[in-house]
């Protein structure tokens, strides 16, 4: 069983950043696998946010048009960790977080559905308000 587990949100003003890591247990290596950041806002739909392909696959990644130029996502394959970093934070950011992940298997680029992930974490609230 792959558990992962998000961390590094909070409360931030609006402009100000701040940088989400997902790290996998169970003795999963988090390089096999495709990774997607989803959301929840209060009231709203689930929506992707992020993916990036796992290291055999494409070298993929993806964003939202509301996150393209200020959200990066990477990984730290020395760290087992996918990071989202977020800068020029708006007050629309605000959500729970999410980490997802699917074996990498035949997924050569990565999904921007949150059906086609089995992994997920149990989230990480964002707060950009002044």
């Amino acid at each position: 069983q792959v558990h992962v587990v998000e961390s590094g949100g909070g409360l931030v003003q609006p402009g100000g950043s701040l940088r989400l890591s997902c790290v996998a247990s169970g003795g999963a290596t988090l390089d096999y696998y495709v990774v997607g950041w989803f959301r929840q806002a209060p009231g709203k739909e689930r929506e992707a946010v992020s993916c990036i392909s796992a290291n055999n696959g494409d070298g993929t990644t993806k964003y939202i048009d509301s996150a393209k130029g200020r959200f990066t996502i990477s990984r730290d394959n020395t760290k087992n960790t996918v990071y989202l970093q977020m800068n020029s934070l708006k007050p629309e950011d605000t959500a729970v977080y999410y980490c997802a992940a699917v074996y990498g298997g035949t997924w050569y680029g990565c999904p921007m559905k949150g059906d086609d992930y089995k992994y997920w974490g149990q989230g990480t609230q964002v707060t950009v308000s002044s």
